[in-house]
């Protein structure tokens, strides 16, 4: 609202853009955001969507950058487990830390104290502290049988810190108390159970092109369909 109509038109429609491309093509969203940033640096909508974008292509200095400067424009402490994050990304984890002991994080709403308790376990684990990092997990959060937007992906690290540990049957519990909550497959727990329980997955699109580089069509040497005769089993 702070632009002019024109302005304000082509930069909403870049940020647009970044929030469209960001999951699927990050590269591209980057690209769209510094059109938006060209525009509107004093916006603190574009810097946030600027660093969001830099931190999905592993720039984290300049992700860090973006969202001190929004921080500073809002005031805010939303962004604070992201910027967190950030330090780990630039291989300072106990800057992480530092900042999960800060005052801003009791300003954060319960997803981003949960956030917050992701990115310091993370922190930990980067530290080779598997033992303290499963222990940062262990909250009334993680105990509770509600399920929130975050509580899938807060099982889920709390079973692969178990499993890092070598506490392979805690971790499956816990792998599949992370399914049960990932109702929008936000987590690969499922494939992690079954990997624990040694099943292999094959693509039937390559066992298709692999028969077919063999020469298997279907058919038998008389060039009749090899399934012709065969019975169906349900």
């Amino acid at each position: 609202m702070s632009l002019p109509k024109t302005l304000a038109e082509d930069v909403s429609r870049n940020l647009v853009m970044v929030a469209r491309l960001i999951d699927e093509d990050p590269e591209q969203a980057y690209a769209y955001s510094r059109i938006a940033l060209r525009l509107a640096s004093r916006v603190a909508a574009v810097r946030e969507a600027a660093g969001f974008a830099a931190y999905a292509t592993q720039k984290y200095s300049e992700a860090l950058a973006e969202f001190r400067a929004a921080k500073r424009m809002t005031g805010s402490a939303e962004l604070w487990p992201v910027m967190a994050d950030c330090e780990r990304g630039l291989g300072r984890p106990e800057r992480a830390l530092a900042m999960a002991g800060e005052p801003e994080v009791q300003k954060l709403d319960k997803a981003g104290q949960v956030e917050m308790r992701l990115v310091a376990a993370g922190a930990r684990r980067d530290m080779g502290q598997l033992d303290a990092a499963i222990v940062t997990l262990q909250s009334s959060e993680l105990a509770s049988n509600a399920v929130h937007p975050w509580t899938a992906r807060l099982r889920y690290a709390y079973a692969d810190a178990l499993l890092a540990a070598g506490r392979e049957d805690e971790a499956r519990e816990w792998f599949g108390k992370a399914l049960e909550a990932d109702k929008d497959g936000s987590t690969d727990a499922s494939d992690r159970l079954a990997e624990m329980d040694g099943v292999e997955f094959v693509d039937a699109l390559d066992e298709d092109e692999d028969g077919d580089e063999n020469g298997e069509s279907g058919e038998d040497e008389n060039g009749e369909d090899g399934d012709k005769g065969r019975t169906s089993e349900a």
